[in-house]
């Protein structure tokens, strides 16, 4: 049931006279405070945890694959980290070199840039 679904049944309810004035508002109150704290909840997960942790710690461990490589293993790693299979990320470039032109620059930064697994 959502918060809108929620605050009608309790109004029905105040309406039909089960609950009081005072129960209807602590009802109200207490709905609304759920929405709120789950609204932080979720915004604290959003960024990174209440702790500060960064955002971006998770792509800190992208790695280019040694051992799941035709080229450079940039696909390999994507896939890795992904949890896709790694074609798929070479279906892709292979497109967006045929489709776009520049799938061939983006792998070249990605093999740049992305260091290679220990």
């Amino acid at each position: 049931m959502n918060i809108a679904d929620e605050i009608k049944r309790l109004h029905e309810l105040h309406q039909s006279g089960a609950l009081t004035d005072a129960e209807f508002a602590q009802a109200k109150e207490k709905l609304l405070a759920s929405l709120n704290a789950n609204a932080a909840n979720a915004a604290n997960a959003s960024h990174g945890g209440a702790n500060g942790e960064n955002p971006f710690a998770q792509l800190n461990q992208l790695r280019r694959s040694k051992t799941d490589q035709w080229i450079g293993g940039v696909c390999g790693g994507l896939a890795k980290f992904t949890g896709m299979e790694a074609w798929i990320w070479r279906l892709m470039f292979f497109l967006f070199v045929a489709c776009f032109g520049f799938g061939v620059v983006a792998y070249l930064l990605a093999w740049i840039f992305i260091p290679e697994e220990a």
